[in-house]
């Protein structure tokens, strides 16, 4: 009705998408706030300011998307931001990503004359963006700008929602991306001094075990100096190189090893997992163990050593980076240990509840 009024929403500060209005107006809001709350008033009139072109931002967060948005930590190792975007970040390499602050990187920014172009312009930024030792949203937000609805222009809060078995997913990786983790894990350049290792009869040849998504592979390669022969389950790949490894069909994407994880900087980031066989072996447990699906605090914790539950029942309660997760039982049982206490601060993965063993018979 065009005679009422609605209030959406009101918030008396600056907007963390401020740099897109900043960038098709060419106004900078910091400055006018400062100078506003110092008594002055208002530079221009709403119609006197002008609208160019069209602007995106994209927030990169410390997360884990196809984990359900789980909040991530870790040490960024690598932070290499693209050129062609306007960046902001209170973060840079070395620095920890800890489960006490908001998980958000950095916001990327692109301005175009049209919206195809700002769009192409932040497609191409999150692609040369480069991040190692922390799990991003970078997959999904590459994923984001290439979904015909957001080309489109066709968005509203229910995008997600409609869209997310597409846009959430983790990327599958194929052959090319196999053989640039291995070759990372091995730490194996064209004519570089690992490559050279010495062998009696035939050449070095090292097994790369893999895992990524569920999916675990070893891969076989064999490295003659800027040759090398690289097998994967049953096929077997040439491969050259002078400063970077090429198949025949082209450059292998860039990786790069960080202590368990390598990642590969395809189309969209995938991170894939080689075993440490030094540290000790853990068993998964299955349903008999409940472990912290993310680094956080304990704010709440019900379950009590003995106790019978049923699955389903919340049993614990974790906060990190402003998100709450509620942890339940997998299955019916009775609880045998509680491994922490309400309060703790916990690592992802770390076993909280143990529930006794099912008696099968």
């Amino acid at each position: 009705d065009p005679e009422q009024v609605y209030f959406m929403e009101m918030n008396t500060r600056l907007q963390v998408e401020h740099p897109v209005t900043e960038a098709i107006t060419g106004v900078d809001l910091v400055n006018w706030q400062l100078r506003v709350a110092g008594g002055e008033g208002l530079p221009l009139r709403q119609e006197d300011i002008p609208l160019h072109g069209h602007a995106f931002e994209a927030r990169l967060y410390a997360e884990d998307v196809p984990a359900g948005f789980l909040p991530a930590t870790g040490v960024l190792e690598r932070l290499d931001f693209p050129p062609g975007a306007e960046i902001h970040s209170g973060v840079r390499a070395g620095d920890t990503v800890s489960p006490h602050y908001d998980p958000m990187i950095a916001k990327l920014v692109t301005h175009g004359p049209t919206r195809a172009a700002a769009l192409a312009k932040m497609e191409r930024s999150l692609e040369a963006l480069r991040v190692v030792g922390v799990t991003t949203n970078q997959g999904f937000l590459s994923a984001l700008v290439q979904d015909a609805a957001v080309r489109s222009g066709e968005v509203d809060t229910g995008l997600i929602e409609r869209r997310g078995a597409e846009v959430t997913a983790a990327p599958t990786p194929d052959a090319r991306d196999w053989i640039a983790a291995a070759l990372a894990a091995l730490r194996l350049e064209p004519g570089g001094p690992d490559a050279r290792g010495y062998a009696h009869v035939a050449p070095l040849r090292w097994a790369q075990p893999l895992s990524i998504g569920g999916q675990a592979e070893t891969v076989w390669v064999s490295v003659q100096g800027r040759t090398a022969q690289v097998t994967l389950g049953d096929q077997t790949y040439a491969l050259e190189g002078a400063t970077r490894w090429a198949l025949p069909s082209g450059f292998l994407p860039e990786a790069q090893c960080s202590g368990e994880e390598i990642t590969v900087f395809a189309d969209r980031p995938l991170i894939f997992h080689r075993p440490n066989l030094l540290a000790p072996r853990l068993e998964d447990g299955g349903g008999d163990v409940i472990r912290a699906p993310m680094p956080g605090l304990l704010t709440q914790l019900e379950a009590r050593a003995g106790a019978s539950v049923t699955e389903g029942e919340a049993l614990a309660k974790m906060e990190a980076m402003k998100m709450e997760h509620t942890l339940r039982a997998p299955r019916d049982g009775v609880i045998a240990r509680v491994l922490v206490g309400q309060g703790d601060q916990v690592d992802a993965g770390t076993v909280l509840i143990e529930l006794e063993a099912q008696n099968d018979g």
